[in-house]
């Protein structure tokens, strides 16, 4: 009988160790940055840290991005013509300040020259801005376990009836 005790406490904390390195690890990132060189990914343009906190641009040079943002290349998109530039990128964040994200994004976004159009907030948070020729929109998503979805979208502001 005692050994069967014995080996149920060891199968308990083993399955516990193995959970908190579990969560350990997913906490932490795979990649380091060195000095105030951001990492690039596919798809990214890095224009250089725009302040201390780690702020980059990506492929839009005029939509500021917190740089505690974690960037999906595999859901984003860019598409570029002659003419102008579109798409969707995507990013996501554990445990993060919905607040301060949305002053963030209406702060930078006026000093970029965006105009806000409209916006809501609550368990999902719409920005919408706007420049003459172009439209931006900025949905995030807080999920019920505690991750934060952003996605950016930015297109042509199509005036031409069809």
């Amino acid at each position: 009988m005692k050994h069967f005790i014995f080996q149920k406490k060891w199968t308990v904390a083993l399955v516990l160790v193995f959970l908190l390195a579990w969560v350990w690890l997913g906490c932490s990132t795979t990649t380091r940055q060195t000095g105030n060189e951001p990492s690039k990914s596919p798809g990214q343009e890095t224009e250089g840290v725009s302040s201390r906190y780690g702020a980059r641009y990506y492929a839009f040079d005029d939509v500021l991005v917190p740089g505690e943002l974690n960037y999906k290349a595999n859901r984003s998109f860019v598409y570029e013509t002659p003419e102008f530039k579109a798409g969707s990128l995507y990013f996501t964040k554990w445990r993060l300040d919905v607040d301060s994200l949305i002053n963030f994004f209406n702060y930078n976004m006026e000093k970029d020259h965006w105009r806000p159009v409209n916006s809501y907030r609550g368990k999902e948070s719409f920005l919408s801005f706007g420049k003459p020729d172009r439209t931006c929109n900025i949905w995030i998503r807080e999920r019920w376990y505690g991750a934060t979805d952003v996605e950016i979208r930015v297109g042509p502001l199509g005036t031409k009836k069809m």
